[in-house]
């Protein structure tokens, strides 16, 4: 890249060793090259070559060379020094026999001169490979990715170089847009607007040969009149149209980004957000996404990091015909995106080595870079094959039967329900209604299909249910259950963390659509609770595991003389609470208990204590104990005669599993009698029968 934009500069350059470039020029074209190189370190002037095996040889050669046409009388020349694969392995005795050999050569030029150092620096750099010493000086002084308008520093800054190198290597020209989702404090956007703007990355810092008597003033001034007139004014205009965006959702990055904009005069042709990257959406084609997401060095950060990174193909896949540019030293990013890269580059931020992913779009008709029309196929993620559509218009066909169906649910006092529950074994989603709300759960992913695809295949999904059932996309909201967590929210109705009021039976509940693929209201369980409340009138009852307290509601409503509501999590016994509040229930006679179900039923007297009770562990228990503690058959029996010791004389217990394959064994347990009801408690919108298993046990 460095050899490029040497060409660009009508220099012809070689690759002399591993990072360093030559070329021959003048004094003029040593001034050119600190101006205009975006993507090299420094700019260093050879002076000598030669084996260096010992000392002797290395200080004999040094002293014979002309220093005094380098230098000056009262130049400061520090020496450094570097080896590799070489005998002289002593960097400080390197450095000593430079220096010394140097101030020799003077002494022996400029007799009379006290060598007082005061002047310009000229530092000198001694660097051994396999027995070659190589002499150089420096003209650059602060390395070169060092601009002059980056005054201020943020987090994880990305160094000037290596972002103009990441612009550079992308699709990115004037007159298409560009994104930076991850701005930070500005560089790629500045960095992109400096390169569309022909801007000499340069013009405004000094050098450290910018004081040396060796350089006539004539060059300076002829390398910055070329930086002035060769600014592309049309270029800045063509930028200012399809404008650069830096997004970030940090408000204090973005204000350096904004300083250092300013600092950099391109602040007219960058428009600043500040946005989460879920929020990343743009109405123009064929632009580029160039960014350096986090990194996830740190261990506590690397499972939000590669929650993030599995984001990235929902994301993506809104603009189909843009092209994407990621770099990361993240391990596994394509495993984890599960989209292979069209192209990849090992790059270096610092000494940590990273690789820059970049995914294809399609390219733009020959001439139109904002042309509608997508030329050729295949967009970076989420392109979808014909059978999508036709999926789309099964899954329409099917609801829209399903919603004549359950179309007078709602004046029965049903307003939540189940509609759609893997019908169709090509679109494995279940859809419930939840009043003028749809939760939309994704159960398994197909394998023919990358996170891009698949997000775009959901997303036609859920605009198929939108459009048929006639509810705004804001109001869908989309969960995965593959590993148990969202990952993707097409929508909000709340902020996150608040609850949405819905009815069932005529009481009020608060569910949690957007956070959680379980909302807070189980449905299968609507026939249960309303057997709960038909015979819990002036009984004490006590609920198990109770979640968000839907049951204990039904109960209180029934008439009952108290409601004893236990579960292990603070957050649900709250949520709870506030289901009792919002139905006026809040008494004295409901109580709320943060335990253990086990450790709570054994600190009760072994007397009776409750008439009517409902367990329903679930398979992911909220109670202290593991997973698997509760798997077993022996802790629910030994729950449950724990239990029954402590109730009333003719007493009901009702016992509810998620357990496809438990069976209860009715001989381990003290009752009179045990009757399996499942088929009673599955409503009848529900197509798996078997998606709880219920147990009525009378003491």
């Amino acid at each position: 890249m460095v050899r490029r934009e040497l060409q660009a500069l009508g220099i012809e350059s070689r690759v002399e060793v591993p990072g360093r470039i030559a070329f021959q020029g003048t004094w003029t074209d040593v001034c050119r090259a600190n101006r205009w190189l975006r993507c090299a370190d420094r700019v260093l002037v050879k002076l000598l070559q030669f084996d260096a095996s010992d000392f002797d040889q290395l200080f004999e050669t040094t002293k014979a060379f002309d220093w005094s046409e380098w230098l000056v009388p009262n130049g400061c020349f520090p020496v450094v020094g570097k080896t590799r694969h070489s005998q002289l392995t002593s960097l400080p005795a390197i450095q000593r026999s430079t220096k010394k050999a140097i101030v020799e050569s003077l002494r022996r030029d400029w007799p009379e001169s006290a060598l007082e150092e005061t002047g310009a620096t000229y530092k000198i750099e001694v660097a051994l490979l396999k027995d070659v010493a190589t002499i150089t000086m420096d003209t650059t002084g602060s390395s070169l990715h060092k601009r002059g308008y980056r005054k201020l520093t943020a987090a994880a800054p990305l160094k000037e170089t290596l972002a103009a190198a990441m612009v550079q290597l992308s699709f990115w020209r004037p007159g298409r847009p560009l994104i930076d989702p991850f701005c930070g404090s500005g560089t790629i956007p500045i960095e992109a607007a400096m390169i569309g703007a022909n801007m000499a990355p340069g013009r405004h810092r000094e050098f450290s040969c910018t004081h040396w008597q060796t350089i006539d003033g004539e060059a300076w001034k002829e390398a910055d009149m070329e930086a002035d007139d060769l600014l592309d004014r049309e270029a800045c205009e063509a930028i200012k149209d399809q404008r650069i965006i830096g997004t970030d959702r940090d408000s204090n990055v973005l204000s350096l980004a904004r300083f250092h904009a300013e600092n950099a005069k391109v602040a007219e042709l960058i428009h600043w957000q500040q946005k989460d990257f879920s929020e990343i959406l743009s109405k123009r084609t064929y632009g580029c996404v160039i960014t350096k997401p986090p990194y996830g060095e740190r261990l506590q950060s690397r499972s939000e990091t590669k929650d993030l990174y599995r984001s990235m193909p929902g994301v993506l896949q809104r603009l189909p015909t843009w092209s994407s540019f990621i770099l990361t030293s993240f391990p596994g990013f394509e495993k984890v995106i599960q989209k292979s890269a069209d192209r990849r580059r090992k790059l270096y931020n610092g000494r940590l080595e990273c690789t820059f992913y970049q995914f294809h779009g399609p390219r733009p008709s020959k001439g139109e870079v904002a042309e509608t029309e997508v030329v050729d196929a295949g967009a970076a993620f989420g392109n979808l094959s014909e059978k999508a559509d036709e999926q789309a218009e099964l899954l329409a066909a099917r609801l829209t039967k399903r919603a004549r169906h359950l179309r007078k649910w709602p004046s029965r006092g049903i307003t939540c329900f189940r509609l759609y529950e893997k019908d169709i074994p090509e679109i494995p989603l279940v859809i419930d209604r939840y009043e003028d709300c749809l939760h939309v759960t994704e159960y398994e992913r197909p394998h023919d299909r990358d996170l891009g695809q698949q997000a775009a295949w959901l997303d036609k999904m859920v605009a198929s249910a939108s459009k048929t059932l006639e509810i705004p996309r804001k109001k869908i909201f989309l969960k995965s259950r593959v590993r148990n967590e969202s990952v993707s929210q097409l929508g909000k109705v709340s902020e996150k963390g608040e609850r949405t009021e819905v009815v069932e039976g005529g009481l009020k509940f608060l569910v949690n659509l957007s956070d959680y693929i379980d909302t807070g209201l189980f449905l299968d369980h609507r026939q249960t609770r309303s057997m709960v409340r038909d015979e819990a009138e002036g009984k004490n009852v006590l609920n198990l595991f109770a979640y968000t307290g839907s049951f204990s509601v039904y109960a209180a409503s029934g008439k009952a003389k108290s409601t004893t509501t236990v579960d292990w999590s603070s957050t649900y016994l709250d949520w709870a609470r506030q289901n009792f509040s919002i139905n006026g229930l809040d008494r004295d006679s409901n109580h709320f208990v943060r335990s253990d179900a086990m450790e709570y039923v054994k600190s009760l007297p072994p007397k009776p204590c409750f008439d009517l009770a409902i367990v329903d562990p679930p398979t992911f228990s909220n109670s202290k104990r593991t997973n698997s503690d509760w798997d077993t058959q022996r802790d629910h029996v030994e729950l449950l005669n724990a239990l029954l010791i402590r109730m009333s004389g003719t007493s009901v217990i009702y016992f509810s599993t998620n357990f496809r394959r438990f069976k209860i064994d009715e001989d381990a347990i003290n009752a009179n009698k045990l009757i399996e009801i499942s088929r009673q408690t599955v409503p009848e919108d529900f197509r798996n029968k078997r998606i709880h298993r219920c147990w009525k046990i009378f003491k």
